[in-house]
């Protein structure tokens, strides 16, 4: 058996420890349900294990931008202080949806609770472009 190298993780094809925790593909991460209402979208976002204070939106160019961060460590011991095993994971993400240059930061509401991230963005109308791409001769 050869392993997968194009689309999957080189390390899938061997199973088991100490390979199944390696895996930098991991699609889990900001799932976002989009739901449409008369007059807004909801936004909920997945952030398992992320903190409030790890968690930044910011409104810029009509695009609604959200990253987050986490980290975390893990100390093991023995009873002489010497280590067994330190792992440590940090890591980002960054999602990026158009709302539209029409609405303003004012209006977006957002709330995080249990790794849960919710935001309200509200519908407004695109100012319409002429559809004129005749460039004028003088």
């Amino acid at each position: 058996m050869l392993p997968s190298i194009f689309g999957g993780n080189l390390f899938d094809d061997f199973g088991g420890f100490p390979f199944s925790g390696f895996n930098h593909h991991n699609t889990d991460l900001m799932k976002t349900d989009v739901k449409e209402n008369n007059n807004n979208y909801e936004l909920t976002v997945d952030m398992p294990g992320v903190e409030k204070e790890n968690v930044k939106a910011e409104l810029k160019d009509g695009y609604l931008t959200i990253s987050a961060t986490s980290g975390y460590s893990t100390d093991e011991k023995d009873n002489n202080g010497r280590y067994i095993r330190r792992e440590r994971h940090y890591g980002s993400c960054i999602r990026s949806f158009y709302v539209g240059t029409s609405v303003t930061q004012d209006e977006i509401k957002a709330s995080f609770k249990n790794g849960t991230l919710k935001l309200t963005v509200p519908k407004k109308e695109e100012k319409q472009l002429p559809n004129n791409n005749y460039i004028q001769i003088d």
